[in-house]
């Protein structure tokens, strides 16, 4: 007789619903991602693109560098526009570097 016995393991019944509970956990976690990350981001680019088609000679405009400045010229054969800072001072950006418009007379408050 040997001094360590055999250990034999449980051979018994396998994981219980494992396959329909994985399924419905992946459901959840689709779910999840999408109203917590798809979605918000899509309304973001929606806005942004709608910003974008809404810009207009005279609007005054905060760009992603922190200029702040009123578009004297907006090209539509390429995305560039030229904003003027001050009177003396104008600036060529990419369209896409527009991330707010001002209301009227904000530049004038500064």
């Amino acid at each position: 007789m040997s001094i360590i016995s055999k250990a034999y393991a449980d051979v018994g019944a396998g994981p219980q619903g494992g396959g329909m509970e994985m399924i419905i956990m992946l459901a959840v976690f689709g779910l999840i991602f999408y109203f917590m990350i798809y979605r918000p981001q899509a309304k973001r680019v929606k806005e942004h693109k709608n910003l974008m088609s809404s810009l207009a000679k005279g609007d005054e405009v905060l760009t992603s560098g922190g200029l702040v400045g009123k578009i004297a010229k907006v090209s539509t054969e390429n995305d560039y526009l030229v904003l003027a800072l001050n009177d003396q001072t104008q600036v060529t950006i990419k369209r896409d570097f527009v991330t707010a418009v001002l209301p009227k007379g904000s530049i004038q408050s500064l």
